[in-house]
């Protein structure tokens, strides 16, 4: 085997990050450095869906009176169709009063109307179950709703994977490296895994997130309604993986 000389070996090291330090640098421990990155990816299985409401009145009182009513209905439909409680959780809720110089709250000022109120919540279903939550609380009342945050049961698992394809990726390169440096590829002498960020695609919803309709209550029996047609999104992991090869 042709011996390499000692300023290639130290071209070769030299890229070794700090956390690599441990790794001695000599005539004997002939190294190559190689950063690649790996995706995986598999539909998400667990969906995170935001349904809520907002209804006006003429006063403060009304206006709650209003907004417990459309509340408890949505709550009622949800838990009564095997929704378990512990899988809807409160993410806002707020009464306030409509502000007269407002462009977008003019018009409802005209009408008489005061006072707004807001309220909204995640229920978290199994992918398959999003469209029918989104029906069945749609149709008794929330009419501010559609946002899905798509997830995974086992995030670690995918992110496995992105990293094993990452590693072999690195080693094929590493090996094609060796063979041009007349060299034999040999073990595996460190590695790091550095994940970036899930990208924006982690929230799918519909337009900025929601579904508005202006009316507090649909009635399904009276239209006929049927689920919305929901696909789970194709969740992508990546890893970036950062491997020293010993060469002989």
């Amino acid at each position: 085997m042709k011996t390499l000389p000692f300023a290639a070996i130290l071209c070769l090291a030299a890229t070794l990050p700090l956390a690599a330090q441990q790794i001695s640098i000599s005539k004997e421990n002939k190294t190559i450095a190689i950063t690649t990155t790996g995706d995986a990816s598999a539909l998400a299985d667990i969906a995170v869906v935001t349904v809520g409401f907002t209804t006006y009145g003429k006063d403060q009182d009304s206006t709650y009176a209003d907004a417990t009513r459309i509340s408890n209905a949505i709550i009622h439909t949800l838990t009564t169709a095997s929704i378990p409680k512990d899988a809807i959780q409160s993410a806002e809720q707020s009464l306030s009063p409509i502000d007269p110089n407002s462009n977008d709250e003019k018009a409802r000022y005209t009408q008489g109307l005061r006072f707004e109120f807001s309220q909204s919540w995640h229920v978290t279903v199994p992918a398959d179950q999003a469209s029918n939550v989104l029906h069945l609380a749609i149709t008794s009342g929330a009419n501010n709703s559609g946002g899905i945050d798509w997830q995974l049961k086992s995030d670690d698992a995918l992110q496995a994977e992105a990293a094993s394809k990452a590693l072999e990726h690195a080693r094929q390169i590493a090996e094609t490296m060796a063979h041009g440096l007349n060299a034999k590829l040999g073990a595996l002498v460190y590695a790091s895994n550095q994940t970036p960020p899930r990208g924006i695609l982690a929230y799918m919803g519909y337009g900025n997130g929601m579904l508005n309709t202006e009316s507090a209550m649909l009635s399904a029996s009276k239209v006929n309604l049927k689920p919305l047609a929901i696909s789970p999104e194709r969740i992508t992991k990546s890893a970036t993986v950062y491997a020293v090869f010993a060469i002989e």
